[in-house]
């Protein structure tokens, strides 16, 4: 059995480290209706705060997280900027998967992960999130109008 373990790769799986966690306040949410991809909903960006071991700051007003949603799946895109408590501003875009189907053994199951991409000036401090794969569900905590997100930098 061991040897199956390392012929899929567990030797070498991957691991991951805390990076931040972004309290996000939304606003009004729409939706344009069906469309020939599904039901596509907007949920406005109004704000909220991030902190970690080594980043915190503020989310702006003005982003956006649209939705693409059809039977037990929705698919993600938010695209929104933070400000870091230096005064640093970061671009960010997180596509992900939230999902109510059945898991593969066919019982009920919640699925609600995304892969943030960050794009830092490179000559600052954050650089090193321009160079790194990120992970983000979201977390038991909440806050009123909005959702927590965590996120790990995978190793």
């Amino acid at each position: 059995m061991l040897t199956m373990l390392t012929a899929w790769g567990q030797e070498n799986a991957p691991q991951t480290e805390f990076v931040m966690q972004l309290k996000v306040t939304l606003g009004q949410a729409y939706t344009v209706g069906e469309t020939p991809h599904g039901k596509r909903m907007v949920i406005p960006i109004t704000g909220g705060t991030f902190e970690g071991p080594l980043l915190r700051g503020e989310i702006l007003n003005g982003g956006a997280d649209w939705q693409l949603a059809k039977d037990n799946r929705t698919e993600l895109e938010a695209i929104y900027s933070i400000r870091t408590n230096d005064g640093v501003y970061i671009h960010i875009r997180n596509r992900g998967i939230i999902s109510g189907a059945p898991d593969e053994h066919g019982n009920p199951s919640f699925y609600f992960k995304a892969a943030p991409q960050f794009e830092a000036p490179e000559n600052s401090k954050y650089a090193w999130l321009n160079n790194a794969l990120f992970l983000c569900a979201p977390s038991a905590q909440q806050v009123e109008g909005g959702i927590v997100l965590n996120v790990w930098k995978v190793k």
